[in-house]
């Protein structure tokens, strides 16, 4: 077993999951000006905070991805944010890339960029305790999109950032999201989604990544936000296995699904299924950022130094995610 095998199986081991608490600046002002909260410093510390230090940190949530902004930070027990996640049994993780911006040649599409200086960001990132890294890829469906463009310079960026983390001693976490945003239905998604994890398999292994050492962070099989062909929760379940199996090389160790686009609810139950129909020997879990944090931030809002009723309702949420972790959520458990 290598280095970054074992962090892999440390952050996903026994129903854990990785809480995405990435949000850049811009998108954490977005959403605490949605629940009527100034976005300072220390507001956004407050409230990451609060999380990193609940109780089912411990036993549900493995890995902790962060922003450039908090990984620098010091908590009110004046430990480091990343010593505090550590404390808890969690691996602290860091966000690497550097946002998605217009592809050149292809306008209505995006790539993904922060390569350039990235070699010693990655060394700065591993003494402020990161162990594991994230970089989002996004890709549009329509009738013409996504483009073979689009699909190979992301899977190329993709590999070429995988590289370098193993490298710098840290585990890559490599997420192709497929929008939801469109008519597709979840066939388009499936075909869609299968073309792209393996164009960025076949870039990664050129670029020789160790592949028992990543987790991949896909999206769900789902139809288009305006599509009007739904689907039930089983069949998004059997689609999403679909696209693994048949795209997924076996020594990959983890999946971990993001939620875009679902409910917490929602995406608690279509892990479950998925987790209940799972007949291969990937760990299927989560790596969730508004699926976990949302109910608790709408409560944290009302009243921000209510810190143990806001631990409360994010200690529900990861228990929630860690049973459907495992197969053994139902709809009952949400009622209490």
């Amino acid at each position: 077993m290598s280095e970054l095998n074992n962090i892999v199986l440390k952050i996903l081991s026994s129903g854990k999951g990785i809480l995405a608490a990435d949000e850049s600046t811009a998108t954490m002002t977005k959403r605490l000006n949605a629940v009527n909260v100034e976005s300072t410093s220390e507001n956004r510390l407050l409230f990451r905070e609060t999380l990193f230090s609940s109780e089912n940190m411990k036993k549900c949530i493995g890995g902790v991805i962060l922003y450039d902004e908090t990984i620098k930070q010091t908590g009110s027990t004046k430990k480091t944010i990343p010593e505090l996640i550590s404390s808890s049994g969690a691996v602290p993780g860091i966000k690497v890339d550097t946002g998605a911006k217009v592809l050149a040649g292809s306008p209505d599409e995006k790539i993904t960029e922060g390569l350039d200086g990235l070699r010693e960001r990655l060394k700065d990132y591993y003494k402020f305790g990161a162990r594991f890294t994230k970089w989002r890829a996004v890709y549009i469906i329509s009738n013409k999109y996504p483009s073979r463009l689009s699909i190979y310079s992301n899977a190329h960026a993709l590999a070429r950032y995988s590289s370098l983390v193993q490298e710098s001693g840290m585990v890559p976490i490599v997420e192709p999201e497929v929008l939801m945003d469109g008519t597709h239905t979840a066939e388009d998604c499936l075909n869609k989604t299968s073309e792209i994890i393996k164009k960025c398999f076949d870039e990664l292994i050129q670029h020789k990544v160790d592949l028992t050492g990543i987790i991949l962070k896909p999206n769900m099989i789902l139809p288009g936000s305006s599509s009007d062909k739904k689907i039930k929760n089983e069949e998004v379940a059997k689609l999403t296995l679909k696209c693994i199996k048949e795209s997924v090389p076996k020594e990959v160790p983890g999946i971990t699904f993001l939620s875009g686009g679902q409910t917490e609810v929602e995406a608690t139950e279509n892990l479950n299924l998925i987790n209940q129909f799972n007949d291969t020997n990937f760990i299927m879990s989560y790596s969730y950022g508004r699926a976990l944090q949302q109910s608790a931030i709408k409560f944290w809002s009302k009243d921000i130094k209510n810190i143990k009723g806001t631990q409360k309702i994010f200690n529900h949420r990861a228990e929630m995610c860690s049973l459907a972790a495992q197969g053994k959520w139902s709809k009952k458990l949400e009622e209490n």
